[in-house]
């Protein structure tokens, strides 16, 4: 079984009524053994869990530090195309958009690494709009290697690709994939995305499925907050992350929680997550699962990247561009999205150590997993 299929037996409404129907009691229960729970996770998303949040706090605090020390690991994206063939209204990339189009070439690519690098990063994702002919595997296949030299920790974050393809990737050394399923509620998914192979739901959703097998290390879940309720979604998501867990014991997993964020042609969010309300998910989510990486983007503002740091998360991006070529050319108008914390590398890795944290600018588990597999 899939977790398609999985999906598909799940009593989806029932889940959204027991959310607001939790009580005080099943939240105080959940506290107690939220590790590895999904009943306890659905009341720590609820409502009712609100006056618990300090609680929270100082919990998911607790575990991260006992788990992941006062490590915080720093990321850089960088952006290899805009080019698209899917409609998403939520996204500066949807192909409707009047923007100029870019894919980088080898002299760009290499451009663009030569700042990252000279910025003390060792942890890369590479992402692009989804344009399976222009910007597919054989582009892929090309760049991977280019950047593999240069970087200890490339993960990927384009189109859902096929099992045999991520498996060629992976021997070209790929060592994680994010792909976001941005809505876990079919109705909405359909709503956001009207054109282009992104329209297909299952397929999206089998994805992790596909890079499990094929060997990536490392797979990165999440949701785009705001296009529905966000607890559901979230919940949704724990259903998922739970089972790939069981079925693909030897992969690692992340998770990603970002907020909706203006780009051009966008839209307003249908449920708004309050800064609180994000807190209780990024809590909510370290109880139910104290070795999961959780990352939070530069969507989000310098004073409440700040507050979070401590409460759960493990890794950032520092310092990004959301555009092809952004950071040799960072004045061009080919942004994926508005980003909220526009600090320097060398700022918020100060703020880290005022806070009382490590960055670390590459997966510190690689040494570790490489000497596991000898």
């Amino acid at each position: 079984m899939s977790f398609v299929e999985h999906f598909g037996a799940l009593p989806r409404d029932k889940l959204a009524l027991e959310i607001y129907s939790t009580t005080a009691a099943e939240v105080e229960r959940a506290l107690q053994r939220p590790a590895g729970c999904l009943t306890a996770l659905r009341a720590l998303l609820s409502p009712a869990a609100a006056p618990y949040i300090e609680q929270m706090a100082q919990q998911s605090l607790a575990l991260t530090r006992q788990r992941f020390g006062a490590n915080v690991g720093l990321y850089l994206p960088l952006y290899l195309s805009n080019l698209c063939a899917n409609e998403c209204d939520y996204c500066g990339f949807s192909m409707s958009n009047k923007l100029k189009r870019k894919t980088l070439d080898d002299m760009e690519l290499a451009a663009e690494m030569d700042i990252i690098k000279a910025r003390g990063f060792d942890s890369i994702l590479l992402v692009s709009g989804e344009h399976e002919t222009k910007v597919g595997i054989d582009y892929f296949k090309s760049v991977l290697p280019q950047v593999k030299r240069r970087f200890s920790q490339v993960a990927l974050e384009v189109q859902p690709l096929g099992e045999a393809e991520y498996a060629q990737l992976v021997a070209l050394g790929l060592d994680a994939v994010m792909v976001y399923q941005e809505t876990y509620r079919p109705s909405t998914y359909a709503q956001h995305h009207t054109r282009g192979k992104k329209r297909d739901f299952g397929f999206r959703l089998d994805t992790p499925d596909r890079a499990a097998r094929a060997g990536v290390d490392k797979i990165g879940l999440g949701v785009l907050l705001g296009l529905d309720d966000w607890r559901l979604d979230a919940l949704l998501m724990g259903h998922h992350l739970s089972y790939l867990e069981q079925r693909y014991w030897r992969s690692r997993y992340s998770i990603s929680l970002p907020r909706l964020r203006p780009c051009t042609g966008g839209i307003a969010p249908k449920v708004v997550l309050s800064d609180l309300g994000l807190v209780q998910l990024i809590c909510a989510f370290r109880l139910f699962n104290p070795q999961l990486d959780i990352s939070l983007s530069t969507r989000e503002t310098p004073a409440l990247r700040d507050n979070l740091m401590p409460l759960g998360i493990t890794q950032m991006s520092a310092g990004s561009s959301t555009q092809p070529g952004g950071y040799q050319h960072p004045d061009s108008q080919l942004d994926q999205f508005e980003i909220s914390d526009e600090r320097s590398v060398d700022e918020v890795a100060a703020r880290l150590r005022q806070k009382g944290l490590n960055p670390v600018w590459k997966d510190w588990e690689q040494a570790w997993t490489a000497m596991s597999r000898d």
